[in-house]
């Protein structure tokens, strides 16, 4: 049975400190020097004498990688028969008998066909990484699934590959493959990325350079989160007798089985993350959601949640307000975030009465009221 997400940061929590050490070079779009710089590493530390393979390495037929890629070791991949067609994919078990020191895995975010071993590129790392196997990887900043709908809001572009955040919970190390968004652009035009043919139509959609500004700000902002994170744990680790850390943000998010609610639980996440907040997100069952459609898009709306990080807690009560209320009194929340989408008539009515009753009943407390984007 394959482990949860629990089980796989318990296996890796920072009391524990076992298994490979894992380094991701992270960039905020194609063609930023992600899997060169990964690879450049790679034969450093095999010239210096450390065992290191290629795992898998996508080349996209650019000569430079391709290249790199001859200067060291690879595990031959393994050929999956899908549909009447071959397909090539990572051996995760002759990785695993190889055992080498560091092994190199391409493209985090990417989906294996079925009959692999495991569905996810980010779940056979996590298992090399549990049998002691140091991992250097790459991903881009629209495949992180708290981040995948505001990529969509920014670019219009569905991005349907994804990796949860609480996988990047065990990247010990975050190396951003930064580049101007002028440069890339000189990169596309010179055909470094794409065939030329390609080329026109990738600069005026996806690498306009409104879209790879705001890309590159998501990415470094995700940075800066890992740094002030690990900023915190040496301080927690370390005996000092300065002030102490101030205390953490904690954030609120609830949810109904609307699914309009990820795109709430998305903009919470973002939040904690900014403030390296802690994030609930917060369910009220008060018998309205019995049918199999509402308990179906609840689930995947939990599910989304648990992805992005975020601690789910179910109440029990008799009014959202009365529940959310004792919630944020007993576990000390700063900020709660409340969805609005029904604003006409009578829902409109009750809606605001919830919020009214919300903030007689709860102590200080910010209050954000969202617009749901239609799901």
């Amino acid at each position: 049975m394959p482990k949860t997400p629990e089980q796989w940061l318990e296996e890796c929590s920072p009391a524990e400190k076992k298994g490979g050490v894992f380094k991701l070079f992270l960039g905020y779009a194609p063609g930023v020097g992600k899997t060169y710089t990964m690879l450049t590493e790679a034969i450093r530390r095999h010239t210096r004498g450390e065992d290191v393979v290629v795992g898998v390495v996508e080349t996209h037929g650019r000569k430079t990688v391709a290249d790199l890629v001859t200067k060291l070791e690879a595990v031959p991949r393994k050929t999956i028969e899908y549909k009447g067609a071959l397909f090539e994919e990572m051996d995760v078990d002759a990785i695993l008998a190889r055992h080498p020191c560091v092994a190199l895995v391409d493209e985090l975010a990417h989906t294996n066909i079925e009959g692999s071993k495991h569905r996810k590129r980010y779940e056979d790392v996590l298992e090399l990484l549990d049998a002691g196997i140091d991992v250097l990887s790459t991903m881009n900043i629209q495949h992180l699934e708290s981040v995948t709908p505001t990529v969509q809001g920014v670019t219009g572009i569905q991005v349907r590959e994804t990796v949860p955040d609480w996988v990047l919970q065990r990247v010990n190390e975050v190396v951003m493959i930064d580049l101007t968004p002028e440069a890339l652009q000189n990169r596309m035009r010179r055909g470094d990325v794409y065939p030329q043919e390609r080329v026109g139509r990738a600069l005026e959609n996806f690498f306009r350079e409104t879209n790879l500004i705001a890309l590159r700000e998501l990415a470094l902002r995700q940075v800066a989160q890992q740094v002030d994170l690990s900023l915190e744990q040496h301080r927690g680790e370390q005996a000092d007798d300065r002030a102490p850390v101030a205390i953490r943000e904690r954030i609120a998010v609830c949810i109904s089985s609307n699914p309009a609610a990820q795109y709430l639980v998305a903009r919470g996440a973002r939040m904690a993350q900014a403030m390296n907040a802690d994030l609930f997100v917060v369910y009220t069952d008060l018998g309205q959601d019995s049918s199999e459609a509402n308990q179906r898009t609840l689930n995947a709306n939990v599910q989304f949640a648990e992805n992005v990080g975020a601690s789910v807690v179910r109440l029990k009560g008799k009014s959202v307000a009365h529940a959310v209320a004792e919630f944020v009194n007993e576990k000390h929340i700063t900020q709660v975030v409340f969805g609005r989408s029904a604003t006409r008539g009578w829902k409109r009515y009750f809606y605001l009465s919830a919020i009214h009753q919300f903030l007689r009943d709860a102590p200080a407390v910010d209050v954000h009221i969202v617009t749901q984007e239609p799901g």
